[in-house]
């Protein structure tokens, strides 16, 4: 008898939950885990790798760009980030392969750094929700930390924010130079259409 009033109260807590934004007032995110024996636990903090933010964006592997824009759209507006940029962002990082790895070790959609995912959260970074909102949410730190200017958050995203700050501007590393190019390029193509 107390099993199912247990999982009736855990049923209506969800619903409850289900019916509030993905984050708290403030930003505040409301992570969710599943434990064996079906306890839903809730917390407003990430106690651990199986905590996963209550909104969770899993896409499939064999899923085309047109349908990962609604992923990034969804993120660049959490972050307040034109979708556009993060499109343009993407097709130059991994041209949208899901498990894309560069030379460096850069991993998923938006290339991030083992080093940096790990100071991000990030935990899956071949799963395209999670990289998609730690790549977005990084590049709004580094527009912040750079006056918004999205040439130097763009370099500072491929180069680190470090070499930006040193060399208050675009650092002179071929790669670097390249990589805004490129994704300004994008950006502005796609941004001249609308």
């Amino acid at each position: 008898m107390f099993r199912p009033m247990r999982r009736t109260l855990a049923a209506m807590c969800l619903a409850l939950f289900a019916s509030l934004p993905a984050s708290a007032p403030g930003g505040e995110v409301i992570y969710k885990y599943d434990a064996p024996g079906g306890v839903i636990h809730l917390s407003n903090r990430r106690l651990s790798k199986d905590y996963r933010p209550y909104f969770y964006m899993r896409v499939p592997r064999a899923v085309d760009q047109d349908k990962l824009m609604a992923v990034i759209r969804y993120y660049g507006r959490r972050y307040k980030i034109d979708p556009e940029l993060v499109r343009a962002m993407v097709e130059v990082e991994s041209g949208f392969v899901i498990e894309a790895v560069s030379p460096k070790g850069a991993q998923g959609l938006m290339q991030i750094m083992p080093g940096t995912g790990k100071d991000l959260g990030l935990t899956e970074p071949f799963e395209p929700g999670p990289n998609i909102e730690a790549g977005v949410r990084y590049m709004r730190d580094m527009l912040d930390r750079f006056g918004g200017d999205a040439s130097l958050a763009l370099a500072a995203y491929n180069a680190g924010p470090g070499r930006v700050s040193r060399t208050t501007g675009v650092p002179d590393i071929p790669e670097t130079k390249d990589y805004v190019a490129k994704v300004m390029g994008r950006y502005g193509a796609r941004s001249g259409m609308r």
